[in-house]
């Protein structure tokens, strides 16, 4: 059996992995773009503050391992510019010789990910301008980092609030500007309140409700202008978004953002043709469809259940429950399921508790608070989601409460959990029960 997956990375190696685990005669060829494979691209950002002392510690498997002992024919700086799905082949061409190549498969499997938006922006291309998705873009950003003393950063979603610590805590001058009228804007605005207090306090210059429009300059970025605005910097960093890497893939189901509609056992909408990770759909178990939530979990995950179909097995993707956490600063800001505007769309009649908790024990030393909102169905009582803001602890309620959505539990359900307890680490109550109002409606 000839299989052919196109990128290198989380999705791609984990079904690689699978496949060579499961089906020994299989004839493995992957084709990268770059020439780094399996690296952890979460972990970008810190290499900025020096958490992660270089890029190379990224890098869980490189090319030559896959090589020399899986013997997976790995490939770099291999394009694919185009898919033949009646002939069952794939072409493009050597991105440094432009030298063209095919190759035919009888099983194939797109896992090229997705790739940072830059919005269509006045002087993009000038010197100082970055996007951080990739190792290679990591380096040419951290050879500039130490000429500057200012840094701009466009976006205040997960990416952008990332990049604001991590530079804030290198020592440099930052200004973060988001088009949005609150940073995070799939937060409740309540909890996205702490989040720009705590970006004050650390001497963030935040500024809110402005749409940059372009950058200015020589050579090098001199200033970023927006509709009400010009604001000197010296470099420039843009984290608004990414989207899926399919543009060659022709003649496939795709969700509006260019995603590659795959079913649960990771097939696209052509025969012998499977998806993975940032550049398929991902299955919404609260929505009950299909959805985009690009998450190196996700991509892991998926890529394994494909790996496994394409050796023979029947391995379904059973979903997402949107669980995401992020450090910014002193803060953890964790959230999983539907939010606000998500629960609005199923008509259903949603109720939202809103808290303010301990992490532990009152009484246990150093005890501190945390903001938590949590959306139940009211008449089957069915949990919805849960977003928290807080110093510390939000990783294990988030954890507990997205297990409890997988589970489709009630509210009086999460009440009756046998969740751990001492007074370090919890309340008696923990603070998923400590919800004021305990009970639905009585009959």
């Amino acid at each position: 059996m000839k299989v052919v997956i196109i990128g290198g990375d989380a999705a791609g190696m984990s079904a690689a992995m699978e496949i060579v685990r499961n089906n020994k005669s299989a004839h493995i060829v992957v084709l990268e773009k770059g020439d780094i494979y399996s690296y952890g691209q979460c972990g970008l950002p810190y290499v900025i503050n020096g958490k992660v002392p270089n890029t190379e510690e990224l890098i869980a498997r490189d090319v030559e391992e896959f090589r020399s002992k899986y013997d997976i024919d790995a490939r770099i700086f291999h394009e694919v510019t185009a898919i033949d799905t009646k002939l069952q082949k794939v072409s493009g061409h050597d991105v440094n010789s432009k030298e063209p190549f095919e190759f035919v498969y009888d099983k194939l499997l797109i896992a090229t990910g997705a790739a940072p938006s830059m919005p269509r922006l006045e002087n993009a291309d000038l010197k100082g301008i970055h996007m951080i998705k990739t190792i290679p873009q990591m380096n040419k950003l951290m050879e500039q980092l130490p000429n500057v003393k200012h840094v701009t950063v466009v976006g205040g979603g997960y990416i952008g609030l990332e990049v604001v610590e991590t530079v804030r805590e290198r020592g440099l001058d930052v200004r973060l500007i988001h088009q949005g009228s609150q940073l995070m804007s799939v937060l409740d605005p309540e909890l996205a309140k702490i989040i720009y207090e705590e970006a004050i306090s650390k001497g963030v210059d935040v500024l809110l409700n402005e749409e940059t429009i372009g950058f200015e300059g020589e050579q090098v970025v001199e200033a970023i202008r927006t509709k009400t605005g010009t604001y000197p910097t010296e470099l420039v960093i843009v984290a608004t978004g990414v989207r899926p890497n399919t543009q060659f893939a022709t003649g496939f189901a795709k969700l509006e953002n260019g995603a590659l509609i795959v079913n649960g056992k990771m097939e696209t909408s052509i025969a012998n043709v499977y998806a993975a990770g940032d550049c398929a759909s991902h299955y919404n178990r609260l929505k009950q469809q299909d959805d985009y939530l690009p998450l190196g979990t996700t991509a892991n995950k998926q890529g394994r259940i494909a790996g496994l179909n394409i050796a023979g097995f029947n391995q379904k993707f059973n979903g997402i429950v949107g669980t995401s956490i992020l450090k910014f600063f002193d803060l953890q800001i964790g959230m999983t399921g539907l939010t606000n505007d998500t629960a609005d769309k199923s008509n259903a009649l949603i109720e939202a508790y809103v808290m303010e908790v301990n992490d532990i024990a009152s009484y246990y030393p150093h005890p501190s608070k945390m903001k938590l909102r949590m959306l139940v169905e009211q008449q089957s009582r069915k949990l919805v989601g849960l977003q928290i803001v807080g110093k510390h602890g939000v990783d294990k309620r988030i954890d507990v409460f997205a297990t409890a959505l997988y589970n489709e539990m009630t509210f009086e359900e999460l009440l009756d959990l046998d969740l751990a307890y001492a007074p370090p680490f919890s309340g008696v109550w923990d603070a998923l029960m400590q919800v004021p109002k305990r009970y639905g409606k009585k009959d």
